[in-house]
């Protein structure tokens, strides 16, 4: 990380200066403000309702940034601290990495390196046994491994960015949304309303007047209602239990996730959890009537340890310590927008009022997406909303939201339908690897989170230069690979320098040429982006502020590390930022030679070309285009930023 740019700063370099307490426009201008005589702001820029992962993702991001007032308030009394979601994907966990803390979930978590699959055993069919194991994320997938940690924690990590970030933003807790009302065409068009439900205001009614509303508020979300969206979809008419516990037992792979399917007894998803004893059994209970539901079953947790001792037969199962425990019934549902303008918006309207998570989408737990879908739409609605306000791009662009991310939440649904009926059904005992296992191994990239690809739109391009780097698929996340900084020939993951700051990314691939020559396609880009009037830097990036305010310039050379020097190279890869105009000496890097982890092979980027990769805030690459098509890359910018006055 970089720190000390403007002077030195003695401390955590992860606590940021706050914000100065100060009012802008008669407004109480942020969470420290208004704390500080007991009231919190009531006119917001960005009012999120729920603190799950979708709210805190959202949240953190805008954390960040001191000119944009933001509250979060949830209706529980504090912090979430145990129970619901648990596994983290590989992709979420490259997206923690742009948070700062992937290496405290990969400290804490519990990895899942292999899972096993348990059938009936053919010469004893009330026997279980071992039918399959397999590697559980497939080798090139990720850098970063698939874990599972306490929802809870996840949430404390996201918390503690928050209290960090310059408007050191904690959630109001005791706080119930009651309703909304919009009023276009003002500066604040949404009036929500809060019942306060803590001991000392219990009974007290809150008026917040947002920009923006945001609701993470859960499958029953009021915010949802409020703006006339409801989920559709259908039950698949099974219980299922789960629970989290410390137990003694025989059975050989309670340390691996594993899927036990019984003769008769039902089937179970072992996954252990974090702290080396914890583990949590999603067991498979009673198949419900048309009309029935499982609140009216009355299964209690004996129950659910009776069921699955019975699936572990002829292993023991001694539970010690119930932590946790629910009951569900499988359901799939999805609303038809996730936000409150008409999918068809012939008049071009902008949406003030979103729903994320939970509210807009709900499916069974046990295929590990929930929560990882979740904070997906949070960090895709993140970055939008941050730009908008800044008054960097036009209010249109947050109409892709609900574009991008309906069509997420429609292939989870359909991959979970399909999952949940795969591990209910009984396989051929002929089949020596069950059907389980076959899905599982099939749909590998899917649960690493690693498969979302977004079609072309505003801000996607088209597959038209995608045969100049087959490996960074458009529209898919930026697959990192590891890569040599040049200026201290620090070993390191390029996709690692992609940090939640909402800026846009351009990654130069230097073609076969000496990158340190002056008429090199490295050095042509370079002079098209610093000098052109129609350059993306100059028209976008504000007048005084550093290069990389808004666009943020590297380069990638094929020469090893040793042969380069990066004053040699164009400016732009070793640029003077801050108020001592100091050298930014993390813009060049080289491919790693050593380690047989060439990026321009990994990636199959054409060595002859080069090329030039976009990469959204968001971490999914944009667009791909030749190192001289400058009339693309303004093109591709110019579709959805404004410029600033100043440049503009």
């Amino acid at each position: 990380m970089q720190f000390h740019l403007n002077g030195f700063r003695p401390g955590d370099p992860h606590l940021h200066p706050a914000k100065p307490p100060e009012q802008t426009d008669g407004r109480a201008d942020g969470q420290a403000d208004g704390q500080a005589d007991g009231q919190a702001a009531s006119h917001v820029d960005v009012l999120i309702v729920g603190s799950g992962p979708a709210g805190l993702t959202l949240a953190a991001q805008l954390a960040a940034f001191p000119d944009i007032v933001t509250r979060i308030v949830e209706q529980k009394p504090g912090p979430m601290e145990k129970g619901q979601a648990d596994g983290v994907s590989c992709r979420s966990m490259e997206m923690f990495e742009a948070f700062g803390f992937a290496h405290r979930v990969k400290e804490e978590a519990y990895w899942v390196n292999e899972t096993t699959f348990w059938k009936p055993d053919p010469s004893q069919p009330s026997h279980i046994h071992r039918a399959g194991r397999v590697q559980d994320v497939a080798d090139g997938l990720s850098e970063m491994p698939h874990v599972i940690l306490n929802q809870a924690r996840v949430h404390d990590m996201y918390l503690d960015v928050m209290k960090r970030a310059p408007t050191r933003l904690e959630p109001d807790y005791s706080r119930q949304f009651m309703d909304l009302t919009i009023e276009p065409g003002t500066d604040y068009p949404v009036t929500v309303r809060l019942a306060r439900t803590d001991a000392a205001h219990d009974g007290e009614v809150e008026a917040i007047q947002a920009r923006y509303v945001v609701g993470c508020d859960g499958a029953r979300s009021a915010v949802r209602q409020s703006i006339g969206l409801s989920l559709k979809g259908d039950s698949a008419n099974k219980a299922w239990g789960v629970m989290d516990i410390l137990a003694v037992t025989d059975f050989p792979d309670f340390r691996q996730k594993t899927l036990i399917q019984s003769a008769d007894t039902g089937t179970i998803l072992i996954i252990p959890r974090e702290g080396g004893y914890l583990a949590r059994l999603y067991v498979e209970m009673e198949t419900l009537g048309e009309d029935e539901r499982v609140r009216n079953k009355n299964i209690s947790v004996e129950d659910l340890i009776s069921a699955a001792q019975h699936v572990f037969h002829p292993y023991n199962l001694e539970v010690k310590d119930v932590v946790w425990w629910s009951v569900y019934e499988i359901g799939q549902r999805l609303t038809d927008q996730f936000d409150n303008v008409s999918p068809l918006n012939l008049e071009g309207d902008v949406p003030c009022v979103f729903i994320a998570g939970d509210a807009c989408h709900t499916h069974s737990p046990k295929a590990g997406q929930g929560m990882n879908v979740s904070m997906g739409d949070g960090f895709n609605l993140g970055w939008k909303l941050a730009m908008v306000l800044q008054g960097r791009a036009h209010a249109n662009l947050l109409c892709s939201y609900s574009a991008e991310r309906h069509g997420v939440a429609q292939t989870l649904i359909e991959f979970d339908q399909e999952w949940a009926r795969v591990i209910s059904e009984r396989s051929d005992d002929r089949d020596d690897t069950p059907q389980f296992q076959k899905y599982f191994i099939e749909h590998g990239r899917y649960t690493a989170g690693v498969s979302v690809k977004y079609t072309p739109s505003l801000l996607t391009g088209n597959d038209q230069w995608q045969l100049l780097a087959p490996g960074f698929t458009i529209g898919m996340r930026f697959h990192s690979a590891p890569v040599i900084r040049l200026a201290d020939a620090k070993p390191m993951h390029l996709g690692h320098t992609l940090k939640a700051d909402a800026r846009w990314h351009l990654f130069a691939f230097a073609a076969d040429e000496d990158p340190s020559a002056h008429d090199c396609r490295l050095a042509r880009l370079v002079d098209f982006l610093e000098n052109d009037p129609g350059s993306p830097l100059r028209r976008y990036t504000p007048l005084g502020a550093d290069c990389d305010t808004v666009i943020d310039f590297r380069a990638i050379m094929q020469q090893g590390f040793r042969t380069l020097q990066v004053s040699d190279l164009p400016k732009l890869c070793w640029p003077q930022k801050g108020r001592f105009g100091l050298v930014d000496y993390e813009k060049a890097f080289c491919a790693d030679q050593r380690s047989g982890t060439d990026i321009f092979d990994m990636r199959q980027i054409d060595r002859q070309h080069g090329c030039l990769i976009i990469v959204r805030p968001d971490q999914y690459v944009a667009d791909i285009m030749p190192l001289d098509a400058f009339e693309r890359l303004s093109a591709f910018f110019d579709g959805f930023l404004l410029p600033t006055s100043t440049n503009g």
